[in-house]
Parts: structure tokens; C-alpha cells; sequence
């Protein structure tokens, strides 16, 4: 697959473990823990060549939110599919993130780490092969999708 996923996460344990079961997965990764500022950030997913992003917007330096703005607002970005994994669970945040642009927003305490992975795996295979998002095999009312 080879697919390239950018990761920014402040909690190692979810990092790596993501990271761990993408690469299992034929990704190749590239990770951040969120501690530069949003212009060194945006310069390194573009020189990965990102081609899918996983962002928590609760970040020790910057806020996920003006990492997704600044992604949608760049030419060469703005069509880079987004995965909020986060622990905001509030409408307000999930709008935003919607208004913005974000593509899929999931709640971190609904999902282990693998099982999340498992999820933008299937995802991005559904993607892949021209399949709807929503037609990953399972009927998991949990999964929040936002278009």
C-alpha cells in the first residue's frame, strides 16, 4: 500500500501504538508530538508528501484547530484528508472542526488505540477502492463521520 500517514499526538502511548499497527499495515509514517510551532508542522507534513493526516487538537505548543485551518487554507494541502482523534467530546469542538474542513473526528475514550488504527485502515482501503467511507464492513454505530 505505501500510503503516507502523518502523525501529531502528545500521548507516546497512542503514538507509538498507532504508528506501531499502521506500519504493520504497509503505511509509512511520520510522527510529531506536537511540540513545534504550526510552520514548522505544516512544512514537515508537506515534505512527507502526507497523503492522510491524524491530529489530536489538544497539543502541548499549538492548537489542532490552527493546524487544520493553515492545512485547509494551503494550496497544496488543502485536499489532505484529515482524522481528528481527540478527547473533545463537545458539539462546539466537533463543529468547528467541521467548518474547518476536517474529514473524519472520532472521540478518543469511544476507541482504543488499535481499534482506531483498524479504523482508518479501513477507511482509507474503502477510499481507496472507490467505496464509501461508511461501507467499512461493520455496523459500529460509535463511529462519529464528519462530511
Amino acid at each position: 500500500m505505501n500510503k503516507k500517514i502523518f502523525i501529531i499526538e502528545d500521548d507516546a502511548s497512542i503514538l507509538y501504538g498507532m504508528e506501531s499497527h499502521l506500519a504493520s499495515e504497509g503505511f509509512n509514517t511520520e510522527t510529531s508530538v506536537g511540540d513545534e510551532e504550526v510552520d514548522e508542522l505544516i512544512n514537515k507534513i508537506r515534505d512527507f508528501e502526507t497523503e492522510y493526516l491524524i491530529l489530536d487538537l489538544i497539543l502541548p505548543k499549538v492548537d489542532g484547530f490552527e493546524i487544520v485551518k493553515r492545512i485547509k487554507e494551503d494550496d497544496e494541502l488543502s485536499d489532505l484528508p484529515i482524522f481528528i482523534f481527540t478527547d473533545l467530546s463537545d458539539e462546539d469542538s466537533k463543529n468547528r472542526s467541521l467548518k474547518l474542513g476536517v474529514d473524519y473526528y472520532f472521540i478518543k475514550d469511544e476507541f482504543e488505540t488499535y481499534e482506531f488504527a483498524e479504523k482508518v485502515v479501513k477507511i482509507i482501503n474503502n477510499k481507496e477502492s472507490g467505496r464509501n467511507a461508511e461501507d467499512d464492513g461493520d455496523d459500529d454505530s460509535e463511529l462519529d463521520f464528519v462530511d
